[in-house]
């Protein structure tokens, strides 16, 4: 069953936040897509050369486009379809096929069922990691889990701090040594504590400066050897958080990363600000790392775990209003 069936069953009103955050993709990049399939009249090279085009703007990746068009030029050619409207569906079925790859994929973090459990979070200055763990702070701490914070991001001025004052506004407690100190001796302080105070949850930030690739494996590599050495299943998730309005080059910065360390998920932030919101089916595509968080709004509930078909109901909900 395809993405389009699946979709009809679905209730639409759970729909709107995606709708409403995805709104600059699809009255951006691919506002002109409905009118160019209802007003075409056959299915041509021309037509092809258009949606190209299109999903190329919105950062869907090219090489990831130029396969889809190359399935889509198939799948029309073998099922002799002529209609320029069955596209509509075909290209949300397609594009559902390429975010599963032929896989369950769960949006859910990995949690430790008997105990503590440990979640890293990587990615470079300036790309919301520090308010992306506040969020999932809060979530975790409102369905009644104790929640410890690690500020081990102590490079950057005024993390600490910023790590600090989140932790206070939500009411959970948070692990700091002074500016400048060894982020693993953080790692090591806060499990630690984690452990022998019976916490359910740590949370660790890391130094998001994107130094070369031998040196960021180093420091992260330290980090997850502290860890272990108390817990050694830990990090049970190493997300990367990715600033979806920064495009092709977040897709480096997501790409540096997996190379230096594991990283077991993706949160995409500020998709609801950016026009090119297709660089979640890039990230998948190209990376195979799901993606377990997206940004749709600046308040404290507004990470929201991933859901693809939300997602593509998001870009294409033209598709669905007559």
């Amino acid at each position: 069953m395809g993405f389009f069936d699946l979709f009809k069953k679905k209730d639409k009103a759970k729909n709107k936040k995606y709708k409403l955050g995805l709104h600059k993709t699809r009255e951006g990049a691919l506002a002109s897509l409905k009118d160019i399939l209802e007003q075409s009249d056959e299915i041509d090279d021309d037509l092809f050369d258009r949606l190209e085009e299109i999903f190329i703007m919105a950062d869907i990746g090219v090489d990831v486009v130029v396969d889809f068009i190359e399935e889509l030029r198939s799948d029309v050619h073998h099922k002799n379809i002529t209609d320029p409207l069955v596209l509509q569906e075909m290209i949300m079925d397609k594009m559902f096929e390429i975010y599963l790859n032929g896989e369950i994929v769960n949006a859910n973090l990995k949690l430790n069922k008997n105990g503590l459990s440990v979640i890293l979070f990587v990615g470079v200055n300036g790309v919301g990691k520090t308010t992306s763990i506040a969020k999932i702070a809060n979530q975790y701490k409102k369905e009644g889990k104790r929640v410890l914070l690690a500020a081990g991001d102590t490079f950057r001025a005024g993390a600490i701090e910023q790590l600090g004052v989140w932790a206070n506004r939500i009411g959970v407690e948070i692990v700091t040594k002074p500016a400048g100190s060894d982020p693993s001796s953080v790692m090591y302080d806060a499990i630690k504590k984690a452990m022998n105070e019976n916490y359910d949850i740590l949370l660790c930030d890391t130094a998001g400066r994107l130094q070369n690739k031998v040196n960021l494996m180093n420091e992260l590599s330290k980090m997850k050897r502290v860890l272990q050495k108390e817990m050694p299943d830990a990090p049970h998730e190493t997300l990367l958080v990715v600033d979806a309005t920064t495009g092709q080059n977040g897709m480096s910065q997501a790409k540096a990363f997996k190379e230096a360390t594991d990283v077991s998920g993706v949160i995409l932030t500020k998709l609801d600000g950016t026009s090119k919101g297709g660089i979640v089916l890039a990230i998948r595509h190209e990376m195979g790392i799901p993606i377990k968080y997206i940004g749709l709004g600046e308040g404290v509930e507004d990470l929201e775990v991933f859901d693809i078909e939300q997602y593509l109901y998001g870009l294409f909900a033209d598709f669905f209003e007559e």
